[in-house]
């Protein structure tokens, strides 16, 4: 191959550094994707946190990942540079997957269990702070101004954190997610290592491969230094601006905190998610271009927003379906929760390639969409998502299991969704950024995403509940309801209530007791007993048995919860074995889980005997309207969606003309 022939060959093909960049934040999410996987399950099955609990938590941790962004982007832009940014980043994420990991050791000991978690989430969402702007902001850096490459390249290299997503709830849940909660710290494990695999591959090809096309190093000096001024001088640091947008940030903090009546860390985000882009765009050096093009990327931003706060419900909301609400029998084997985290990550991994080739072939035509209508495209895309899963959850009872078929194809259509907007978002904003403010903006690009995660938590806790776990706690805890239950003596009836055949509730005893508590004349306890009934004797209860709690196999009973509000318990918990129905809304559980523990050594397996406390009639949450269903549930998002959608669509024409020729 002679040099003409190298040149063009080099002209038309991806730099290697793109690869290297590509390897890196593959394994980067494979850590954060495969923490995330188990982290609700851990949650709720190990920590024993209930669902509005873990919702929370689950809603900060994931608004802070992407808060942080915009303190590594400052620090890259301002003193370190992106390579310096990105392994400071990389460690302190790689301690903070130990400190899960520590966390799923010492799971039976809440105590101990939950500082260290909050520690390891702290050092997770720092590290990732300083890794995910800088290491994005690169990929363009790679490239010529005005190269055509730069948008196909972005989707490779969201290829590469989509392989990594797609790899690591399967590995991570295979070996977590096993029904044994102290399994956990092994995913959390995992995870930790590929951490450490991410920032070997980094330090040890950088200086080799991440070179621009003149063969510069790529990232050692802070990004204000590759910008072009006419003087030696750095720009000075506007302190008058800088105190007036503190100001307002404080005023934003205390609306949100006691106006809005948000938790500290949604007041926090939300109020730099404003106070942040505000003293940006008030920069005095900015020109008339420049700023126009900052405030496309903070248009966009916004809607972004929408896009991920119902995007997000995958971590939250819609494991708790995939839990709860799926039939996830396959081949007589049933499929961890967790695996269902890979559905969009595969999809991307295949069909990432088509669009690259789509938007290459468009772009030769002349004809590819601008970066809005694209963006307003993805948010369509999300809208018919929910609307297919919503036709699928229509008229169901919650003690009914959907086929997987519907949430896979919710997460296949989020996907066309996603690629439409999320990589097309990061290459618009390294073409409109100003090259000192590149990593910055970077970062308030994340910090929409930071204020959608938060808010993604808050919309998973309208998740609406039939029946709601009220309190978790050891049957140690409660002798007076133990006695009561060891006390049932008197057998009345006998029935067989399996309806539609969805779960093996298969049998019933009706004991009636006294009540250990003197504030109650009865109780009635319920114990689950296979193989009761001779074999062919069966009753399916009807519609009226199920709203009634009364069934003419037994019509002498006298008890107000249903066979339906059993089956949704049931299918919360599978270890559910006998029930204490105190008054017409509460209902105390009892079940046994495997236990192993590890003294000197020697493994030793017990049973861990334990109660649950449920509210057989929650007050249904509010959202504007009442959310009574499922249904009212997906529908909030289409319609949340769609409506950005057709807003950001009619924007676009005038967004273009304010990118000034970029597209």
């Amino acid at each position: 191959m002679n040099v003409k022939e190298e040149q063009m060959y080099s002209d038309k093909s991806h730099p290697k550094g793109l690869y290297v960049l590509f390897v890196t934040e593959m394994w980067e999410r494979f850590s954060y994707y495969g923490m995330r996987a188990l982290f609700v399950l851990f949650m709720t099955k190990a920590l024993l946190f209930d669902k509005a609990l873990g919702s929370e938590i689950y809603g900060s941790y994931t608004g802070l990942v992407y808060l942080t962004p915009l303190l590594g982007g400052y620090m890259a832009d301002r003193y370190w540079g992106n390579r310096k940014s990105i392994i400071i980043g990389g460690i302190l994420m790689a301690i903070g997957q130990l400190f899960m990991f520590l966390a799923g050791t010492y799971y039976q000991e809440v105590n101990i269990a939950a500082p260290l978690m909050f520690t390891g989430l702290g050092f997770l969402i720092i590290g990732n702070g300083f890794f995910k702007p800088n290491i994005s902001t690169m990929v363009g850096q790679l490239y010529p101004a005005g190269d055509k490459r730069v948008d196909s390249a972005f989707t490779i290299f969201y290829m590469g954190i989509n392989l990594g997503a797609f790899i690591a709830p399967l590995l991570c849940g295979y070996l977590g997610d096993t029904g044994n909660a102290a399994d956990f710290r092994w995913g959390f494990l995992a995870a930790c290592l590929g951490m450490c695999v991410s920032l070997i591959l980094f330090i040890t090809l950088k200086n080799k491969y991440i070179v621009t096309p003149e063969g510069e190093q790529i990232g050692e000096k802070p990004n204000s230094a590759r910008e072009v001024k006419t003087n030696t001088e750095a720009a000075p640091v506007n302190y008058t601006a800088m105190g007036i947008w503190v100001v307002v940030f404080g005023a934003l903090l205390y609306l949100f905190r006691f106006q809005a009546e948000m938790d500290w860390i949604g007041s926090f985000i939300f109020a730099l998610t404003i106070a942040a882009p505000g003293y940006i765009i008030t920069d005095p050096t900015l020109t008339k271009v420049e700023r126009q093009r900052i405030w496309v990327i903070y248009i966009a931003a916004f809607f972004v927003i929408f896009f991920w706060a119902a995007f997000e419900q995958a971590g939250a909301s819609l494991t708790y379906f995939a839990e709860e609400q799926t039939n996830r029998e396959l081949f007589g084997e049933t499929i961890p929760t967790s695996y269902f985290q890979s559905i969009n990550a595969v999809a991307i991994v295949i069909f990432a390639p088509l669009f690259v080739w789509l938007w290459g072939w468009l772009g030769k035509k002349n004809m590819e969409p601008a970066s809005p209508f694209k963006q307003a495209l993805g948010l369509f895309l999300l809208a018919m998502g929910y609307l297919v899963i919503a036709f699928g959850v229509k008229g169901i009872d919650p003690s009914t299991k959907l086929s997987m078929v519907w949430l896979v194809s919710l997460y296949t259509i989020h996907t066309f969704g996603e690629l439409c907007l999320s990589p097309i978002g990061l290459s618009m904003v390294n073409k409109l950024a100003p090259v000192k403010l590149a990593s910055l903006l970077m970062g308030v690009w994340f910090l929409s995403t930071a204020a959608a995660n938060k808010f993604a938590g808050t919309l998973s806790a309208l998740y609406p509940e039939e029946v709601k776990m009220e309190k978790r706690y050891s049957a140690k805890a409660d002798a007076s309801v133990m006695a009561a239950f060891n006390s049932n003596t008197l057998d009345t009836n006998v029935w067989k209530a399996d309806p539609k055949g969805t779960y093996a509730l298969n049998t019933a005893t009706v004991k009636t007791v006294k009540a250990a508590d003197t504030k109650t004349d009865s109780v009635v306890a319920l114990t689950l007993n296979n193989g009761a009934m001779a074999e062919g004797e069966k009753h399916t209860c009807d519609s009226t048995c199920m709203s009634s709690g009364k069934c003419p196999m037994h019509s002498t009973v006298k008890s107000n919860i249903s066979v339906f509000h059993l089956k949704v318990i049931k299918s919360n918990n599978k270890y559910f074995d006998r029930a204490l129905l105190l008054n017409d809304t509460t209902l105390v559980t009892h079940d046994s889980v495997d236990v192993v523990t590890n003294v000197d050594g020697v493994k030793k397996a017990s049973k861990e005997e334990r109660l649950q406390t449920w509210n057989l009639k929650p007050e249904k949450p509010t959202f504007f309207v009442k959310i009574e269903t499922l249904y009212d549930f997906f529908m909030l998002f289409v319609f949340m969606a769609g409506a950005a959608s057709v807003v950001l669509f009619f924007l676009s024409g005038r967004l273009l003309k304010m990118m000034n020729g970029v597209r």
